[in-house]
């Protein structure tokens, strides 16, 4: 007498007919539809790695995210004098602001109007940097603020079109 697993597990033991125990396995026969979803799921896969391949070439070949004089590949680096300014503390105490930066002209003769014009482009900044606080130079943002504050100000001396960047050196405060 022969007894199914399931029933053994449960607890219940039925015999089984001879005719349903199998004595070799029986092979089940393709039917056209098993053809077809292989190919389906070949040419799945051959898509994605297809759209895989083009993506990446796209991402290597964007050009990467720079200021504006880099992208055009033409900017004349000008050099400005160090600036020491005394900046006041919310603690009554003068602190030292030392900035040092280089202004990025379009071309030749924005750079030689820059450096024309560097005792008017310094006294606009300087009124800008007396006026920072401290805790105006904190976290990461503050020297975007500052790049910000002073092309605004060098757009005021030689126009939109004279200066494409400033690039700050440095910038210390003792």
């Amino acid at each position: 007498m022969v007894y199914d697993s399931a029933d053994v597990m449960t607890g219940r033991l039925s015999p089984l007919d001879d005719d349903d125990i199998l004595t070799e396995p029986q092979q089940r026969e393709a039917s056209p539809s098993d053809g077809r979803r292989v190919w389906l799921i070949a040419a799945t896969v051959m898509l994605l790695l297809v759209a895989v391949v083009i993506g990446t070439y796209r991402w290597w070949q964007m050009p990467a995210s720079t200021s504006s004089a880099s992208v055009r590949g033409k900017g004349v680096f000008v050099e400005a004098p160090a600036m020491v300014v005394n900046v006041r503390g919310a603690d009554g105490r003068p602190h030292l602001l030392k900035l040092r930066f280089v202004l990025v002209a379009s071309d030749d003769a924005a750079a030689a109007e820059a450096k024309a014009s560097m005792p008017m482009l310094i006294d606009g900044f300087q009124s800008f940097v007396r006026e920072l606080r401290p805790e105006d130079l904190d976290g990461s943002a503050a020297i975007f603020r500052i790049k910000e504050e002073m092309m605004i100000r060098a757009h005021a001396v030689l126009g939109a079109d004279g200066v494409d960047d400033i690039l700050i050196q440095d910038l210390i405060e003792q």
